[in-house]
């Protein structure tokens, strides 16, 4: 599905800044170009997020005016849940070195970004990725224990 955005570009300390009509946040660039990639990425990643969340994508305000005295940037995206980059909770779960039940653990808790389609379990590489290069350490977190005091 095209998912269709304005952002009002315009520069603000040196970066040009992208802000989307319609939907929270924003990102910015080093110039013009970098600055449409990145308001493509950022569509893209949102509309994902909307779908995996089971939402459907927000028909968008189009033919909007500059607010900040910037320009108008038109961006779509294709967007569905078979574009994102995914793998099966059981794929993630050999990744990551845990049990499946423990990637479903992760998902519900929001350690991992993922939806569920049907009786099928997907977890995104993005997260899995994520989740590697934090590389948390095995087991329980350690009690911090108090400090002995001196008996005189």
């Amino acid at each position: 599905m095209l998912f269709l955005c304005e952002f009002e570009l315009r520069i603000e300390e040196g970066m040009y800044v992208a802000m989307p009509f319609g939907l929270e946040g924003g990102t910015c660039g080093i110039d013009p170009q970098d600055a449409a990639e990145m308001a493509y990425d950022w569509l893209r990643m949102t509309g994902e997020d909307l779908l995996m969340q089971g939402k459907e994508l927000p028909k968008l305000p189009l033919g909007n005016q500059p607010q900040e005295g910037g320009k108008i940037l038109l961006v779509g995206a294709d967007v569905s849940l078979d574009t994102i980059n995914k793998v099966t909770a059981s794929e993630a779960a050999e990744m990551l070195g845990v049990s499946r039940s423990r990637v479903s653990q992760m998902l519900k808790n929001n350690l991992l970004d993922g939806y569920r389609d049907g009786r099928d379990t997907y977890i995104t590489i993005d997260s899995v990725n994520a989740r590697l290069a934090e590389r948390p350490k095995a087991g329980r977190p350690k009690k911090k224990t108090k400090p002995e005091t001196a008996v005189a």
